[in-house]
């Protein structure tokens, strides 16, 4: 990511960003008092649940709708859209570790006001990353097994004369 002197943004931009998510966070946190903890087990699906969220927004086709204001999508890679605050905001939309701490504060507030809905959708984020880790194994695994079929129908090679005299 460029440094701020080096994109069309302030300082104040990210502080409003800043500023947006430490207040939710302080809210949060205040409307917590008093309502079922989460369990330290919760804390890994949850994680897997964020993950998953934060992929979904910054890289998948289905959110598009969502970037399309702040990133410029086209066959070279996205990149944030406008100046000051719209940009700052477009380089969020862009970060899935950034993405990731916004999906946290949204995952871990809906399980703190809504028990069962905060679960419901913890559940099914995990599982859909559980889903990535398989397919990404599942690739691999062939990708390696098809090199090494490859390998095996080549040909031996016959020595060459060089090697030979060796």
């Amino acid at each position: 990511m460029k440094p701020v002197d080096q994109t069309p943004t302030e300082a104040a931009d990210y502080a409003a960003i800043s500023a947006l998510y430490g207040s939710l966070l302080a809210g949060l946190a205040y409307g917590a008092r008093g309502r079922e903890p989460i369990a330290p087990g919760e804390l890994l699906p949850l994680s897997a649940a964020t993950f998953a969220l934060s992929k979904l927004v910054v890289h998948e086709k289905v959110e598009t709708w969502l970037r399309r204001p702040f990133v410029e999508e086209s066959a070279d890679g996205k990149r944030p859209r406008g100046r000051r605050l719209r940009y700052a905001v477009g380089e969020l939309l862009n970060c899935t570790r950034c993405m990731g701490a916004w999906s946290a504060l949204g995952l871990v507030a809906l399980r703190l006001h809504s028990p069962a809905a905060g679960r419901t959708a913890t559940a099914v984020l995990a599982a859909s990353a559980g889903n990535d880790v398989l397919q990404t194994a599942y690739s691999l695994l062939c990708a390696r097994a098809n090199v090494a079929k490859a390998q095996d129908e080549e040909p031996p090679r016959p020595f060459s004369a060089a090697r030979r005299v060796a």
